[in-house]
């Protein structure tokens, strides 16, 4: 959440700073503002609401600066107003700050900064930091935030800028900061689309690091002040990639980039005449007797689909863990568990604490992240990326399949190496594996259909999603992505549990959308469609290609191309994703940044 942006060069820095907020819109935010060093020293600008806002209050303002810092706030502490934007500066207007994450002891700091005569303009835990550092200060801003930190419990991305100084300070725990490098001119941001326009050198600070930035060059130390070595890393997204490329929306620009997402996740990867995949993992995979696939929201969905193909496949028991709860119910891990931690963004902080609990207990680490750099990648000892690019809309699409993607290949590498798949059957699901980028993309191609049942029910009031087995996540899925962006109330339910309660809501009014494609449990799935219909439901149907039987009973049917039945839902979620798509869009809601959503969610 929140986007960060620093720049020390010779642009204007403002023009520089809007630029890379624009293009961290998608982590979501409700005010932004600028601090640009100026010959007449800092000037800030800040406002609630959207950047357009923002530009224009600074119209007219001629904020000219080769130095200053931007972002974008999500609020946790403190309302959305204008004095609790960031940045935050000293009462003498010296210094600025702007942060990501929360100051856990920020009361106690207020506290006794108060105590000793500071005056706060804000509520927010950030302001503290502005007040620390101007204590710290005496001539070296770089020590002052070293020294500031010293006293600071707590998640942040932080940087800092005096108006004596032509140099950006910052310092990262948990909230990802990233270096950007140039020439004469450096960069820092949250996150690497803000930083194609200018460069692809980058340098992923770490948990603990802390960064000078001059015209000249970067230092990186820890908080002792002892130099680090960063590896300077060459990004290999193209700007186009992080832009909406002709849709009007990056939400559906990342819908149809599933065919190519899937061609990188699972490309190079299959060994058909193996019968194997090729992850490049050192993990003994018989030292494993359980794993803990461990996510939030949409990542973990796919979870709940790698519990099903690790046991289906691999014989191998594991837990779909929620990770905001897995810390608190005090698992049950030792050496022998496998933690899978998945996140898009690999910054996801309650996945990364149920991660380091799982750790702590003795668990080995796998990371399924999309973020290259990202701290999960760093805590993990194994990393299977799934290559789905920079993810812009805030509702997962694209990485969710490539997450799905990746829990197939992971689940037939055990199954191979725990002797449990025969040859022949691992060679029959590669051949389909390879398959999905085709029939993702046929399933695209219902989109009209899709669009002409959006039509049909956007003014309902709420919706039902069931399906069985590898479906029932999907069906999950749905109701996330319906909820997320047209903020119609959507539940959903393995279908066989819709006579255990859900049944009650049923009646003419409600949609009830049903994955029914061909499974061992396609009989079962049709007599759960046969009680909606007894009882007044609109049945909207998710079928496989030429199921003529489906059309007896649904009101409108979507269908999509047959593939292995553990497969499935990485076809059949392409309609639910558009489905919600274009209900909002009828709807007239943010598709790109629905409200109270963020990208990453990386404070508690």
């Amino acid at each position: 959440m929140c986007g960060i942006v620093g720049y020390v060069g010779f642009r204007n820095a403002t023009d520089v700073l809007l630029d890379g907020l624009k293009r961290l819109e998608y982590r979501g935010y409700d005010s932004a503002g600028v601090a640009v060093r100026t010959p007449w020293g800092l000037r800030v600008v800040k406002r609630s609401g959207k950047l357009s806002a923002l530009e224009e209050a600074l119209e007219g303002e001629g904020l000219q600066g080769a130095l200053g810092i931007g972002h974008t706030r999500w609020a946790t502490h403190g309302a959305p107003t204008d004095p609790n934007a960031h940045p935050h500066t000293t009462e003498d207007g010296r210094i600025a700050v702007i942060h990501n994450g929360i100051i856990e002891n920020y009361l106690e700091l207020k506290e006794a900064l108060l105590a000793r005569g500071h005056r706060f303009s804000s509520e927010t835990d950030s302001e503290v930091l502005a007040h620390l550092i101007e204590e710290k200060y005496r001539g070296d801003l770089f020590q002052a935030l070293r020294e500031a930190l010293r006293e600071v419990r707590g998640a942040y991305a932080v940087v800092a800028v005096h108006q004596d100084h032509e140099e950006l300070v910052a310092a990262r725990t948990v909230s990802p900061l990233v270096v950007g490098l140039g020439e004469g001119e450096n960069f820092l941001a949250s996150d690497v689309p803000a930083l194609l326009p200018y460069t692809r050198r980058v340098i992923f600070l770490q948990d603990g690091d802390l960064v000078r930035l001059t015209r000249e060059g970067v230092e990186v130390t820890d908080l002792e002040g002892r130099p680090l070595d960063r590896p300077v890393e060459e990004v290999d997204w193209s700007l186009e990639a992080a832009e909406k490329g002709g849709f009007p929306h990056y939400m559906l620009k990342e819908i149809y980039e599933q065919p190519w997402v899937l061609e990188n996740t699972l490309g190079g990867r299959l060994s058909e005449e193996r019968g194997e995949a090729e992850l490049g993992l050192e993990l003994d995979p018989l030292s494993v007797d359980r794993v803990h696939l461990i996510a939030c929201g949409t990542a973990a969905y796919a979870g709940w689909y790698g519990k099903y193909l690790l046991e289906g496949l691999a014989k191998l028991p594991a837990d779909w863990e929620v990770a905001s709860e897995y810390r608190y119910r005090d698992p049950v891990v030792d050496g022998r568990t496998l933690a899978v931690a998945i996140s898009q963004s690999g910054e996801t902080i309650d996945t990364l604490e149920a991660l380091r609990e799982a750790r702590r207990k003795g668990a080995r680490a796998l990371g399924v992240v999309n973020a290259k750099g990202s701290s999960i990648t760093r805590e993990v000892e194994e990393v299977l990326y799934i290559h789905a690019g920079p993810e812009i809309g805030v509702a997962s699409t694209k990485a969710y399949t490539a997450m799905l993607a990746a829990m197939a290949l992971l689940a037939l590498w055990f199954a191979r190496a725990r002797g449990v798949l025969p040859l022949e059957e691992a060679r029959t699901l590669i051949r389909e594996m390879k398959k999905l980028p085709r029939l993702v993309e046929e399933a695209l191609e219902k989109r009209p259909i899709v669009a002409h049942i959006a039509e049909k029910y956007h003014q309902a009031q709420d919706f039902l999603f069931l399906g069985r087995h590898v479906q029932a996540p999907t069906a999950y899925e749905g109701a996330l992505k319906l909820k997320e962006i047209s903020y119609i109330h959507a539940e959903a339910y393995p279908a066989g549990e819709m006579k255990h309660g859900p049944i009650a809501l049923i009646d003419e009014h409600l949609p009830v959308v049903v994955l029914a494609t061909k499974g061992p449990l396609y009989e079962k799935t049709l007599s759960n469609i046969q009680e909606v219909r007894a009882r007044g439901g609109k049945v909207i149907a998710i079928a496989t290609e030429g199921d003529e039987e489906i059309r007896k009973l649904a009101q409108d049917v979507v269908y999509v191309p047959e593939v292995h039945p553990l497969l499935s839902p990485i076809v059949s979620v392409v309609p639910l994703q558009l489905l919600a798509y274009e209900v909002a869009v009828l709807l007239g809601r943010d598709v790109d940044q629905p409200r109270n959503l963020a990208k990453s969610v990386t404070v508690e």
